[in-house]
């Protein structure tokens, strides 16, 4: 089985893909919903964090507030490094667990991962896919998407790797600038590509 990491960059339309992905029958792992399930009430990933940051991150109910924790670990590149700490960790053993529990039949399952390259685990992976768009595009629909202001914007592009690094590294690439008729066509063809590519190893 091909282990597939995809990743990009924010508000490059990565989410768009793997949706277009399991929609097509390929089996895919979401790392930030597994993050956020190590986060969750209860968790010794909470607990790390709240003695960390304090527990003005949490919210009414108990729960993280992640906009709050965003705001302080996106302007400080310590407490996001020692927010990664606590989190990935967990995220990675998960989504081993995730491979694991699939048929061995399988040709391929993607792990959607935002931070692949930034946390060092694009060895981890047999293949690397990056849906990409320009940066002055990923700005836009950034502020667009979080009704953020521009400075706020690139603070987050700033927090990872920039997407033109990414796509270096990149075995494929999704360019998820156009319409959405032109990035499922894109999609198509890698998928094609990984079906191809599973059946000679």
């Amino acid at each position: 089985m091909l282990r597939v990491a995809l990743t990009g960059g924010i508000a490059t339309g990565k989410s768009y893909v793997a949706r277009r992905m399991r929609e097509a029958g390929v089996p895919v792992v979401d790392a930030d919903v597994l993050a956020r399930e190590a986060v969750a009430p209860g968790t010794p990933g909470l607990k790390a964090i709240t003695e960390r940051f304090g527990a003005g991150i949490l919210g009414p109910d108990g729960s993280l507030d992640r906009a709050r924790l965003a705001g302080i670990v996106f302007a400080d590149a310590g407490a996001r490094r020692d927010l990664e700490a606590i989190v990935h960790p967990a995220v990675r053993a998960a989504i081993d667990r995730f491979y694991e529990g699939l048929p061995a039949s399988t040709p391929f399952a993607v792990a959607d991962i935002p931070l692949l390259f930034e946390t060092d685990r694009a060895r981890d992976f047999d293949t690397v896919v990056v849906a990409a768009c320009p940066p002055d595009v990923q700005l836009a629909r950034i502020v667009a998407r979080d009704g953020t202001s521009r400075e706020q914007g690139r603070q987050r592009m700033a927090a990872q790797l920039p997407i033109t690094e990414k796509v270096h590294r990149a075995d494929y690439v999704i360019d998820t600038a156009g319409s959405f008729s032109a990035t499922d066509a894109a999609v198509d063809r890698v998928l094609e590509a990984l079906r191809d590519r599973s059946a000679r190893v």
